[in-house]
Formats: C-alpha cells, structure tokens, sequence
C-alpha cells in the first residue's frame, strides 16, 4: 500500500501537469480527492482534502458532492463546533462495491469477498476438485464464489475486481499458469484470468500462491513494516515469497522464490531431475510421511513425528533433524541471497508443529554471520487468501477511479 501510494501522489502531480482541457483537469481532481478518501481510514472533512490534496476550496466543495451524490462517499453530517463554523463530516462508502479473492489450493480452495478497504465481508473454504481439467475447476470455484456473493446479497454487478493464487508458475502480464504444482495435474499454459473473468464478468488478477502469502503477512501479518521480506512455506509443496523494496520479485521466467527446486547436495548434481536431491523431494509433506511411515507408527502425521521426537524415538528425532537442517540450509541461503529483514515460516509443517522454527533459527543463525530474524506465520492458511483480497482491492480501487475519470470528461 505504501509503494502504491507513493506512485499516485507522483503519477496526479504529472497528470494535472498534462492536463488537456477543463474536462481532463476536473476528472484528474477528482481522481485525487476519491483516491484520499479510500486511503482514509476514518472519517474526514472537507479542509483536509484540501490540505492533503492542494485543491481550491469551491473545487474541493463541489468534488465532495458529486462523490455524495454518487454514493462512494457518505455525508455523516456536521460535528460539533470547536469555537469556529461546525465542521462537517463524510467518510468512504466502503461498501458501495466488492472484491474478491481466490486461493486454489491442492485440497482446500478458499474464497473471500471484502469491501473497498480491503476488510473481509464473507468467506468460504471448500474442496478443490483436483481431479478436474483446469477450465471445469475453475468455473467450479466461479459458481462457489457467486454462491458466496449472493449469500452475502452482494449483486454480482457490484464486483470490481478479482484476485486469484494458484500454487503454481504464473506469468501475471498474461493471467496465465504457465505450469501447476503436481498436486494439480494437468495444468500448463492455462488462461486463468480469461477463464474467471468470463464466468465471473469483472477483471482478474493472477498470481502464485505464496506470492499472495508474503503479499498478506506484510499487509497484515507477521511481516508488517518489511519491505524487503521473504514467507517461506513448506507443506506439500515448497515455495517463498519475496518481496524486494515494498515489490513482490517475479524473476524473468516467473520462477523467484522456486526454492523447492534447489539442489541440496553436489551428490545429486548428475541424477536425473525427478529424481534429484530437490529441497521439495527431500523436505517435503510427502517425503516426510514416507519416511516417518517406514519406521512403523499407524499415524504418520506431522505432529506425531514431532512428538514422538521428543519423547525419545530415535527415528523420528534423525527424520525432524534431517529436515529442520535442510529447511534451515534453504533460509540461510535466502537470507545471505537477499539479506530480508524478515523471513516469515509458514505452511503445513511450522502450522502443525511451530516449535520446529527454533530448530531452523538456530540452523540459520550457525551458518548466517548476520541472519534476518525468523517468525512464524501469524495469518497461517489465511496469508494467501489476505494477499489476493489486497490485490483485488487495489484492482477495484483502480477500476473505480477509471470509471469516475471516464464518466467525468463524457
């Protein structure tokens, strides 16, 4: 938000400059005084509109109204007199439109629906199809959101925009999954935003799944306050995601963040790439299940690894060894790579059993001369569904300036 503030202040001062005639002008002042509204977080009048925005008072005045009469600004009607004429209050009409997120998981897909502060208004979690072809699952999660909508009475007409994750490689330019997780199948070059804007009739911003995750632990979360961050979560699948300067870092081929990918020994260097000492083969739910399964428990869950660990069993103490020092290897990597000055842990494994964070901490700070601090994950599940309701609502913000400055000059 504060990088996005930041272009909008710079972008208004060059667009007034530009202006091409008294149309243009009033729609870009309007563009400004709307865009201090939705960056208020509490009531405002009409003297800090004009501080914040260097307005005329008269252009000021007649801004506010039109935005009155619009219905995104609500007049809450004048306060109480500090010695001088009553001032009088307005505040944004957050929910004269909606956004929406959409987090497809490999199990679980959630879906949220918020207004235009970005403050959730209804949610659900329902199960991933997985076993569909990408066009029939996605037109799933489409009918479950307008499910969501109309039982939170939210006309689909008020949608402004959409947000979707997907635990994959994403070209975002395009709103295109280049390539799914394996837990997806099947999934390559698919149009995802071309296929949710056709069911859903608003615009779709795409995005991988824990891009989202640092996107909402740094709106929200544990990250708050670092611009330059890094979520890393381990479950099923393996991932980070990396925020450089207050911007998500996509990389050329929109792999950043693809830890699962790394290779963990030079042993593994020649073996073929299924079968390579990939952080994901080694680290992952999957190998981890398949190990703790060999040494005989009936329940092979994560917490039951952990606390068979730490009641004695030998066996389950090498296989949480052998996985906190490789998770622990990958974020002392990231940490000497990019030096965040927070690495958020998250997913499945630090969900079920937090207390391996210690572990990992410990592994960074023996191999990291100045490691970043390490946290877990506040938001938990929650931090990629978070991220998208952001994205959307910059989206539906964006759109709703556009359609204002449109409706202003015809």
């Amino acid at each position: 938000m504060t990088v996005e503030r930041r272009h909008d202040v710079r972008d208004h001062a060059d667009a007034a400059a530009g202006a091409r005639h008294a149309g243009h002008l009033r729609a870009l002042n309007l563009d400004r005084v709307l865009g201090f509204a939705m960056e208020r977080a509490t009531r405002f009048t009409r003297a800090e509109v004009i501080e914040a925005t260097g307005l005329s008072a008269p252009t000021v005045g007649t801004l506010c109204s039109h935005l009155i009469r619009s219905g995104i600004v609500t007049d809450l009607g004048a306060g109480p007199s500090r010695g001088g004429r009553r001032p009088a209050f307005m505040e944004l009409n957050a929910q004269y439109a909606f956004v929406a997120g959409i987090d497809i998981g490999p199990t679980k897909t959630r879906l949220g629906l918020a207004d235009l502060r970005g403050e959730r208004r209804a949610a659900r979690v329902v199960a991933t199809p997985h076993d569909r072809p990408p066009e029939e699952l996605l037109s799933e999660m489409a009918a479950e959101m307008k499910a969501l909508m109309a039982e939170a009475r939210v006309p689909v007409s008020r949608l402004l925009a959409v947000a979707a994750g997907a635990p994959g490689v994403v070209d975002r330019a395009r709103g295109v999954v280049v390539a799914l997780a394996p837990n997806l199948a099947g999934w390559s070059q698919v149009p995802m935003a071309m296929i949710l804007r056709r069911a859903l009739g608003a615009p779709i911003v795409v995005e991988n799944d824990v891009n989202l995750a640092v996107i909402g632990e740094h709106w929200r979360g544990a990250a708050r306050g670092h611009d330059t961050c890094a979520f890393v979560t381990v479950g099923t699948g393996i991932g980070a995601g990396i925020i450089v300067n207050g911007e998500v870092c996509h990389g050329h081929h929109y792999l950043a963040g693809e830890i699962a990918l790394m290779c963990m020994g030079p042993q593994f260097v020649d073996a073929e790439f299924g079968a390579r000492g990939c952080l994901e083969t080694l680290a992952g739910l999957k190998a981890i299940a398949a190990r703790w399964a060999e040494a005989g428990p009936t329940d092979t869950s994560i917490r039951s690894l952990v606390d068979a660990a730490r009641g004695g069993d030998e066996s389950a103490r090498r296989i949480v060894d052998d996985v906190t020092r490789l998770i622990g290897m990958a974020v002392a990597n990231l940490s000497v790579v990019l030096d965040p000055s927070l690495i958020v842990l998250g997913g499945a494994l630090f969900s079920q059993a937090p207390e391996l964070a210690d572990d990992v901490r410990r592994i960074v700070e023996h191999i990291v001369p100045t490691p970043s601090r390490i946290v877990v994950s506040t938001l938990d599940k929650e931090a990629p569904l978070c991220g998208s309701l952001l994205l959307a609502t910059l989206a539906g913000r964006s759109r709703l300036r556009q359609r204002l400055r449109r409706s202003s000059i015809e």
